[in-house]
């Protein structure tokens, strides 16, 4: 075999990889992790905190069923990798995938991760087998300085603009190193309510011009900087408790989490859980969408809902133009 031939082929293997990596694809591209090891043994939020050992014990099998109706649902429609769980104990977040990293959707060639470094020990672990993986696939992985816990903190709005929060979970100084090192735009907004921790509890990318926005949680300097970039539509404290914020695009379609076929007229949050769903359905109906509604109850009992259990390898639903 000559030199020349073996050069011709390797170029074309490493054109095939390039072209072949998830976040390049031209349809919607996700990460998601079988809960193999989810738990709930330690308490490391205010969620988790209100509930007993006993309430916290996780049904695994219960929970593996209701990860793959969602996992079926959006493998439908978008390429879905699929995070191994090693055989390492005491990973018991590591199905929430948005905690992962983010992939930087601005990046020309969008192969740049940065992974996460988390402020909770129970956690600090995944950030070496996020490494792994992401390595494998041939992004080039970064890992910050300061405190930071992936695409739940950090949400692309358009070209390089994203808005990140800071807080409970994430150091303020990390945005500052992202604008410097990778050209960003970043508003930097504070999470000051225990329960609210990450961004996705309050801030949700409904298209590239739009924005759910819990305009109660923020300071109206805050506010101003964000109606600067994209339009908001607010949305209640109360409706952000009961997850409205915590959803993902596939398409045109909203997915979120509502447990209220569990419930009783008479529970306690079944009018709180009620209201969310009928204002998010009442957004789609505003703006082209439809939503679907998973049941994701045993992932309540780590304080998670669905956005937490998906990272987004690209954001293709996003040019998909409904109005």
């Amino acid at each position: 075999m000559s030199t020349e031939f073996r050069r011709e082929n390797l170029a074309g293997i490493a054109e095939g990889l390039q072209t072949t990596n998830p976040t390049a694809l031209g349809k919607p591209a996700f990460l998601m992790n079988v809960p193999f090891s989810l738990a709930a043994y330690v308490a490391n939020n205010a969620w988790m905190e209100e509930l007993k050992g006993d309430e916290r014990k996780v049904d695994r099998t219960k929970a593996i069923n209701q990860f793959l109706q969602l996992y079926h649902f959006m493998a439908a429609d978008a390429l879905i990798y699929l995070l191994p769980t090693p055989k390492v104990s005491g990973l018991q977040d590591l199905v929430y995938c948005a905690n992962m990293g983010v992939v930087l959707e601005h990046v020309p060639d969008h192969n740049t991760v940065i992974l996460s470094n988390f402020s909770t020990p129970v956690r600090v672990p995944e950030t070496r087998v996020g490494e792994t993986f992401f390595a494998s696939m041939g992004y080039q992985v970064v890992e910050p300085a300061y405190h930071f816990e992936g695409e739940a903190e950090l949400k692309h709005l358009h070209d390089n603009v994203y808005i990140g929060g800071y807080g409970t979970r994430s150091d303020k100084r990390v945005y500052d190193w992202m604008a410097e090192t990778f050209d960003m735009n970043i508003i930097a907004v504070e999470e000051t309510d225990p329960y609210l921790y990450h961004l996705d509890c309050t801030v949700f990318p409904l298209t590239r011009e739009t924005t759910l926005v819990c305009t109660e949680m923020y300071k109206p300097d805050e506010i101003k900087q964000i109606e600067a970039v994209t339009d908001i539509v607010a949305v209640s404290l109360d409706d952000c408790f009961s997850g409205i914020c915590n959803s993902v695009r596939l398409g045109n379609t909203m997915l979120n989490a509502s447990n209220i076929h569990d419930m009783k007229p008479g529970d306690e949050y079944y009018v709180e859980e009620r209201e969310k769903n009928r204002k998010l359905e009442d957004i789609a109906v505003q703006y082209a969408f439809e939503v679907s509604f998973f049941n994701l109850s045993e992932f309540l009992k780590s304080g998670a809902l669905l956005s937490c259990m998906v990272m987004h390898l690209n954001r293709k639903s996003y040019d998909l133009v409904l109005l």
